[in-house]
């Protein structure tokens, strides 16, 4: 998450670092103490398994023959489609039945996988609980397991051939990211505990471990972590507010509904909250990371730059980043939600009915509220920044500690030196060589690229 810096950041005077230690090691402390009071030691136990047996299995041959009509609907009835009917064969490769040919009929109905001849599949074994020896067999859905494999190894391969050890710590921290999910947040909110402190106090304990593990233990990575803190504690007031004047409830998705009867426990409200807080999360990370890296680049290719000017510079920066980032934000909400809206299409009712439904408000408010957030942590981020990037900035010359003073302002030529060196151009005499490369920018190893 967030721009890649393969030049160390310079580091921060001692009495910077001692304040940023001060600042930060405190709240990771709460940080963890929240999540060990949050804990879900008493999480419920998942149900019986009263799920019929699945075995792995390869389609050897497939029949097809029309699907004879049916007395309710006719054959070539409006709004009706000829499905496929027949047997599929398959060998069974994995249970008790390994290495037997078995026949299911062709999947049907909505959602129904299409198979072929060389097809590997998940086969259901259903028995009839009146006869055990009668066993019936249904083609579930296909297997999935080698190409997901194969995705993730390039996936990974790719992130480590482009980004190195920089890359490899950014799959550490995905990993982390999962495994807080997986053992703290989703137990936490199952188990009954408010879902929008658990996510607040998840998010900080990825924060934490994610950018120190992928950026460093730096000043720079500090000021991230502070400007992400501090946009999540505002988004999830914003959250709040937003929720509670537009009367959401949490059933915007049937998702939430179904969730809602086997777990009637959950505050599906503070789930919505929840997800804000974690869905804002990545999204934050990148745009506080940009921002503490564009100042800290500033700082180091003009130390001449006042905190007021390294702060109006950056955040020009972060307009031209928000201005893409919120249209990212909205469009991925609306990919995610791409059924519920073709849907809303074909609704009949006005359209001022349709944003004011709770489908549609909840993801307008999940958007705006999390662009909200994402504007707040420019200025914060790019003002944290600032103050730690010139705090005991000083001079070659000047004592240790003491500030350096603001650079003088460039003398003016007079008329008769401005006049020589125009006319000394004109009659083609050389004139005083520009200076080297190493006056006019302090690191000589930095890339060079032309302006715009």
């Amino acid at each position: 998450m967030g721009a890649d810096h393969t030049r160390p950041a310079p580091s921060a005077p001692p009495r910077v670092r001692r304040i940023l230690i001060a600042t930060v090691v405190p709240l990771v402390l709460a940080t963890v103490v929240a999540a060990l009071m949050l804990w879900p030691r008493n999480a419920p136990e998942p149900a019986d398994a009263t799920d019929p047996p699945r075995h792995h299995g390869t389609v050897t041959r497939v029949v097809t023959e029309p699907c004879p009509p049916t007395p309710e609907q006719p054959e070539g009835a409006p709004g009706t489609r000829p499905e496929r009917c027949g047997t599929v064969a398959v060998r069974v490769d994995s249970g008790p039945a390994v290495g037997q040919q078995v026949e299911t009929p062709v999947p049907a109905g909505p959602g129904a996988p299409t198979v072929d001849v060389g097809d590997e599949v998940i086969l259901v074994e259903l028995s009839d609980p009146a006869d055990p020896s009668s066993v019936m067999w249904n083609i579930a859905e296909h297997q999935r397991g080698t190409p997901l494999v194969w995705l993730a190894v390039i996936f990974a391969v790719a992130i480590v051939a482009f980004g190195r050890w920089r890359g490899l710590a950014a799959l550490a921290g995905l990993a982390a990211s999962f495994a807080i999910l997986l053992t703290f947040v989703l137990p936490g909110i199952g188990a009954g505990r408010d879902p929008l402190l658990v996510a607040v106090v998840g998010a900080a304990l990825i924060m934490f471990v994610v950018l120190y593990l992928t950026h460093g233990v730096t000043a720079q990575t500090s000021v991230a972590v502070l400007g992400t803190l501090g946009s999540l504690v505002l988004t999830g007031i914003l959250g709040t507010v937003a929720t509670a004047a537009t009367h959401l409830t949490g059933f915007g998705s049937e998702d939430a509904t179904t969730l809602s009867m086997f777990q009637a426990d959950v505050d599906l409200h503070g789930l919505l909250l929840a997800g804000i807080i974690i869905g804002s999360l990545g999204v934050l990370d990148d745009v506080t990371v940009t921002q503490a890296a564009t100042v800290t680049e500033l700082a180091h290719a003009n130390p001449t730059l006042s905190r007021l000017q390294l702060y109006r510079a950056a955040t020009r920066v972060g307009r031209a980043h928000i201005a893409s980032t919120v249209n990212t934000i909205v469009l991925a909400y609306a990919g995610a939600s791409l059924p519920l809206l073709l849907l809303l299409t074909a609704d009949s009712r006005p359209v001022g009915q349709l944003l004011t439904s709770e489908f549609l408000a909840q993801e307008i408010v999940r958007s705006a509220v999390a662009t909200l957030g994402l504007i707040a942590a420019v200025p914060l981020t790019t003002g944290l920044a600032a103050l730690v990037t010139t705090a005991g900035r000083q001079t070659p010359g000047s004592p240790a500690g003491e500030p350096a003073p603001p650079p003088a302002p460039r003398p003016s030529r007079d008329r008769a030196e401005t006049l020589e060196a125009l006319s000394a151009a004109r009659s083609g005499r050389a004139s005083t060589p520009p200076p080297a490369a190493s006056d006019r920018w302090p690191d000589q190893d930095r890339s060079t690229d032309s302006a715009w």
